[in-house]
């Protein structure tokens, strides 16, 4: 069958005419046109090769043959719904219990991310019999209309008017450019108490906590890591106020941080949610997504005596598809390679920090990492245009890179999780390259020794830290 009938132009005008206007593609400016994809690579209508560096969804590599090979076969036999039984859903979920601590351990199947949210807030509300919902500044859990409203990315472009009162937020624990930084005693206290002070004010107003919600490491937010031991105190406030936990691991599951299988896990044994979420990775592309839960949690959803029921969710294609996944993973040491070229892409990153002024700040485990760009070490003025430059370079170069962070100023590195040690080589060579030619046309050079460590600096983000004129600084580098 043939994967690419119309020339790029007519591909792009289609899209106007029928694709609605706010749906945004990769590379505006010229826009890439992908028609296969093996591994960790991709290929445009002209065959040209690009090193995939964005696809945190297929997650054990573009067109893996033991998943296309699981969901060509089940579809061949049989695809339905799970009000009939089967054993694909079933085994599914044993093994995927199996990855997750004892208490996590009744599952509900969904079709992505966005669903999976959106049910643990159902759940959350039923169990608690609370409203209130505090979620992180910077947030990202999904598009649907209640989870625009937990979350800051999307919701800050709207007025204070349109905020709900139920949903309170606190502040993202980014001990690079957050209110407490990596010189505070403890920051993970600090950020941890800040939730404290949001439960306090909304008990004042007569509120009532139904669930904390985070990514265990934010991706859209800046790939920020929390200081440790920061969802054990949160979790306590929270649960002391008659609320549960929920931790969204779309982005970052299934073996992406290299020394765990769930990102929750870097905070240690001693933390454990009462609900995760999880989709992205987990079918490899295919629409697939889950809700994890404790026992009590289930037990309370149901007992509000309405059904719950998923077309979609669950289906043997879908669980056969998930098998094979967590198959993969175990077959091809997925997590134990995304922590040895993870370890070896941020040591080479690191190198990148000693040399480049722009390069502020290395961080995240395995293959979850962020490269923050800016244009003074001490007042971390954010260097958006300068990253928008370094994507849009590396895509000349033939690898491709996005930036997210709320100054759209941090380089995000989440590839699929086959990425090899010679392809951080060649990421990092490519991005110094870059570097080197931007800081030359703006006549940067290394700071002094003095202000090379953020920790040093104690002041608070200057007013003029904002991201307006960011183009019009940088546009005589573009060729």
């Amino acid at each position: 069958m043939a994967t690419e009938c119309l020339d790029k132009k007519q591909t792009i005008d289609l899209r106007k005419k029928f694709i609605g206007p706010s749906c945004k593609v990769f590379f505006s400016h010229d826009p890439l046109k992908i028609v296969r994809a093996r591994g960790q690579y991709m290929y445009d209508e002209n065959g040209q090769q690009y090193l995939d560096c964005i696809n945190n969804v297929a997650h054990v590599g573009h067109s893996h043959p033991a998943v296309v090979r699981a969901g060509t076969q089940q579809m061949e036999l049989l695809n339905t719904n799970s009000r009939f039984l089967h054993d694909n859903l079933v085994l599914y979920a044993e093994r995927l219990q199996a990855t997750l601590p004892d208490p996590l351990s009744v599952c509900y199947f969904v079709n992505s991310g966005s669903e999976a949210n959106d049910l643990a807030l159902r759940l959350a509300w039923q169990y608690t019999g609370h409203r209130d919902v505090i979620t992180l500044d910077n947030a990202y859990h999904g598009h649907v209309s209640s989870l625009i409203d937990i979350s800051p990315y999307k919701f800050h472009q709207l007025s204070d008017d349109e905020h709900k009162q139920s949903v309170h937020v606190a502040p993202s624990p980014d001990v690079y450019r957050g209110k407490f930084r990596a010189d505070h005693p403890d920051p993970a206290l600090a950020y941890s108490d800040e939730v404290r002070d949001i439960i306090t004010r909304a008990h004042e107003r007569g509120g009532k906590i139904a669930a904390f919600i985070a990514e265990s490491l934010q991706s859209c937010g800046g790939q920020v890591v929390p200081p440790p031991g920061y969802f054990q105190k949160v979790a306590a406030h929270v649960r002391a106020a008659g609320g549960v936990v929920i931790a969204d691991e779309v982005q970052v599951g299934f073996g992406r941080v290299g020394s765990h299988f769930w990102g929750f896990q870097l905070q240690g044994e001693d933390f454990v949610p009462d609900i995760v979420t999880m989709g992205k990775p987990i079918g490899n592309g295919h629409p697939m997504s889950c809700v994890v839960t404790t026992r009590e949690v289930a037990q309370a959803f149901m007992a509000a005596g309405m059904e719950y029921f998923n077309t979609f969710g669950g289906n043997p294609v879908s669980c056969a598809i998930g098998l094979a996944v967590l198959d993969v993973i175990q077959n091809e040491d997925l997590q134990g390679n995304a922590l040895r070229v993870g370890a070896h892409l941020s040591r080479l990153l690191g190198g990148l920090k000693e040399t480049h002024p722009l390069v502020g700040d290395v961080r995240g485990p395995g293959l979850f990492v962020g490269v923050e760009l800016v244009r003074d070490r001490v007042k971390l003025t954010p260097a958006t245009a300068e990253a928008q430059e370094v994507i849009y370079k590396l895509k000349e170069q033939h690898v491709l890179l996005s930036a997210d962070g709320p100054h759209r100023n941090v380089l995000k590195i989440k590839p699929p999780m086959c990425f090899s040690r010679e392809d951080a080589e060649r990421v990092v060579e490519k991005i110094h390259l870059v570097l080197s030619e931007i800081e030359t046309a703006l006549n940067m050079s290394m700071p002094s020794p003095v202000h090379l460590e953020n920790g040093k600096n104690k002041s608070k983000l200057p007013e003029e830290n904002g991201v307006q004129g960011e183009e019009s600084h940088i546009k005589h580098i573009r060729t």
